[in-house]
């Protein structure tokens, strides 16, 4: 499997639940992760799940790229985790690559090994989550990727890890009917708590039932983070305390400030990572968040009701997912204005105490996405050898 990303935590922690899947099911079965995240060290992977660490790489401001721990030039780190990406696959050799979200990798980055991999007679999966973008941004984007190509002339199967019920993420490209045929929609991940005991418990944090606001990674997060401040200290009335995990990614700065404002406040605490963070959100009234891919699924998975504020740059992929998830009562959103009315969050939170859980509408296949993804993979794993072609 190859996770491109360097910052926050989605694309690494689909490939886990993925990973930790696929092994549980299936006996002898060994999973390679590849993956540029800085903190893939601080989970537990099951027996026969293991990764390599690639060079970092992160997105500046301006759009570039740049290494994100090596004083090496950004083309120089490209192509030590081309090299690394190409010489591991080579070396496992395996039955079956996932490539998560981007078709080509970072700048292109696993083509040379999609290639070799191909003519090996590797079966290649492109794996998207739900909602990618705006279509118009998603085209440009791949076109200018070259993406289109790729899953054309390179991948057997594209997995969906979504509903099309709900949110269909090629609409509105130009992909041809033959790639069209080779996609299948999974549903959501299911998640589930941690088989070994969480470094950090609910009980130890909070001693009555609270609101978990979580900005994912964190990296993108100071504005949620701010705003639900300004509404406990504007407003002593709310419900239930809140507890605050601000991500591993968030400025140690923006950081620290919060810390400073939290000691102020009786009703909030907060801490900055916890790697079994399923165990918080499983215990919690309610949970305010951004609405990241993981987040959406660890929502469904323990049934919490959850008020998303979605960011809208560089990428309108969490609004559009709130938007469709509050269409159909699975969560409530809450426009981020820019103003950060503190009323505004505090009407929210209280409404948190009557809404309805995810589970009282019913969609099949909501939460099938694990159960269809081994079955996909027990097809490729079980198919005759392919014929092997040179593609060059």
């Amino acid at each position: 499997m190859y996770s491109h990303d360097s910052f926050g935590l989605g694309h690494l922690r689909r490939c886990m639940a993925i990973a930790n899947r696929l092994v549980a099911k299936h006996k002898g079965l060994s999973v390679l992760i590849l993956s540029g995240s800085p903190i893939i060290g601080s989970f537990n992977f099951r027996a026969r799940v293991d990764f390599v660490r690639i060079p970092g790489m992160i997105k500046l401001r301006n759009g570039e790229y740049t290494s994100l721990k090596l004083h090496i030039s950004p083309d120089q780190t490209l192509q030590l985790r081309r090299d690394i990406i190409y010489h591991t696959a080579h070396a496992f050799d395996p039955d079956i690559f996932i490539v998560d979200k981007e078709p080509l990798g970072l700048q292109g980055e696993v083509g040379d090994t999609l290639k070799m991999l191909k003519n090996r007679g590797t079966s290649l999966v492109l794996g998207l989550r739900d909602v990618m973008d705006d279509p118009r941004l998603l085209s440009t984007e791949w076109t200018r990727k070259r993406a289109m190509p790729a899953l054309a002339d390179l991948y057997d199967e594209i997995w969906i890890y979504g509903l099309k019920e709900i949110y269909k993420p090629l609409t509105g490209l130009d992909i041809p009917p033959t790639v069209l045929d080779r996609s299948v929609y999974t549903g959501y991940l299911r998640r589930n708590l941690p088989v070994s005991r969480p470094q950090v418990r609910p009980q130890d944090l909070m001693d009555e039932p609270y609101i978990l606001v979580t900005p994912g990674g964190g990296g993108d997060g100071e504005a949620l983070v701010d705003w639900v401040l300004r509404a406990y200290e504007t407003d002593a009335t709310l419900p239930h305390p809140a507890l605050v995990v601000f991500g591993p990614f968030m400025a140690a700065g923006a950081r620290d400030g919060f810390y400073e404002r939290i000691k102020k406040l009786d009703r909030v605490r907060a801490i900055t990572f916890n790697p079994g963070f399923e165990s918080l959100l499983a215990e919690a009234k309610g949970v305010v968040a951004m609405g990241g891919y993981n987040t959406f699924c660890e929502i469904l998975s323990f049934d919490r009701p959850s008020l998303l504020v979605p960011r809208t740059v560089p990428r309108r992929e969490q609004l559009i997912r709130a938007e469709q998830a509050a269409r159909l009562g699975l969560a409530q959103i809450l426009a981020d204005d820019g103003t950060h009315d503190p009323a505004a969050m505090s009407r929210a939170i209280r409404a948190l105490a009557e809404q309805p859980t995810p589970s009282s509408v019913k969609i099949p296949g909501l939460l099938d996405g694990l159960d269809v993804v081994d079955e996909l993979a027990t097809g490729l794993l079980e198919r005759p050898a392919p014929r092997i072609r040179t593609i060059v």
